[in-house]
């Protein structure tokens, strides 16, 4: 099982990403272009993903701080 710190450092990556995609999807909603809607529904896709993968390293490192 990988240690706290690595747990950590992936956390991180997670939330930058998923900020980014979040960003990124707002600009691409708000533009006056034309929307590629199965581009829109990856980046959907992609930013759940990563929103569940934050929940299940967060809930991993408080299982490990109470145990």
């Amino acid at each position: 099982m990988e240690d706290q710190e690595e747990l950590a450092v992936k956390l991180a990556e997670y939330r930058s990403e998923h900020a980014a995609l979040d960003e990124m999807l707002e600009r691409i909603h708000t533009s006056n272009q034309p929307v590629n809607l199965l581009h829109m529904q990856q980046l959907k896709k992609k930013k759940l993903w990563l929103k569940d993968m934050i929940q299940k390293i967060e809930s991993d490192l408080i299982d490990d701080i109470i145990a």
